[in-house]
């Protein structure tokens, strides 16, 4: 990966925590993801003013990966109801990259070198142990419910990460690709919201407006840069390096939500900036 490519990722990673923490701080998750979804794709269709219609072949892959979009914020919502953000945000996040080596090996035929292989995975081991030593540090039990919804959760985003890399390779427009997606996705847990609360949704929706769709609009700069990085680079070291977020995430459970983070949280994280820098070997 070149610095450019890096450095976007990166700055990917941080705004892909600040708008789940914007989502997971609003208690009423269906409240929360139907304004994120409602910015995204207000965003899109912004973008899609002044961005080229992708290729015809990119079009089953962007609706496959819409539809996996929205079990993702199905999963993301039941695991923020279950679960502490500092926990479950990394357990999802840190079960992707190794999911997707091996979707990116089996589909896309990108099989990574050693170095990579090793980095995706001790990358991978710093950010499970960000999240699952906030188990064992808090002194309660596990809320299995909680870490099966994450896990699954995780599992969604590596699907979707996946499909998303041979989709914008094949629109020839990341721009393009990135507005009919939040078009695509944004529209279906609005409409779900619409459905089940009728006419009180707008009373509930005022009070957290402005939130809520800044939390889409972070969201779509976010994926936007991700997809923009695959374009260039090989999809499973994007993946891993975009997980660095969960440092972010854990920071930020510490800082605003008052949730632990402590050395052991400290040292799985010099093991994730490790598996970064062998990726980038």
């Amino acid at each position: 990966m070149s610095p450019l490519v890096v450095a976007a990722v990166l700055v990917a990673a941080v705004t892909h925590a600040g708008w789940n923490a914007i989502a997971h701080h609003i208690k009423d998750q269906l409240l929360a993801f139907t304004l994120v979804g409602g910015g995204g794709a207000v965003c899109g269709a912004l973008l899609a003013c002044f961005a080229p219609l992708p290729a015809p072949g990119a079009w089953v892959p962007l609706i496959g990966s819409a539809v996996l979009h929205v079990v993702y914020q199905a999963l993301l919502m039941q695991s923020f109801r279950l679960g502490e953000f500092g926990q479950v945000y990394p357990i999802a996040r840190g079960t992707a990259p190794l999911v997707v080596t091996v979707l990116a090996a089996v589909f896309v035929g990108e099989v990574p070198g050693a170095w990579a292989l090793a980095g995706v995975a001790l990358a991978s081991a710093g950010l499970v142990g960000i999240a699952l030593w906030g188990i064992r540090g808090s002194g309660a039990k596990p809320h299995w419910p909680a870490l099966a919804a994450a896990l699954a959760t995780g599992l969604a985003i590596a699907s979707y990460t996946t499909v998303d890399g041979v989709g914008v390779r094949a629109s020839g427009t990341p721009l393009g690709y990135i507005a009919w997606l939040m078009i695509l996705e944004g529209l279906a847990i609005p409409a779900y919201a619409l459905a089940t609360r009728r006419r009180a949704l707008l009373t509930q929706l005022k009070p957290i407006a402005l939130r809520g769709l800044a939390g889409g609009a972070l969201s779509v700069f976010a994926y936007g840069l991700v997809l923009w990085a695959q374009t260039q680079a090989a999809l499973a070291p994007i993946a891993a390096l975009r997980e660095s977020s969960i440092i972010v995430g854990a920071a930020i459970g510490a800082l605003f939500f008052k949730e632990r983070f402590g050395a052991p949280r400290l040292a799985a994280a010099g093991l994730m900036v490790a598996g970064i820098a062998l990726m980038l070997r």
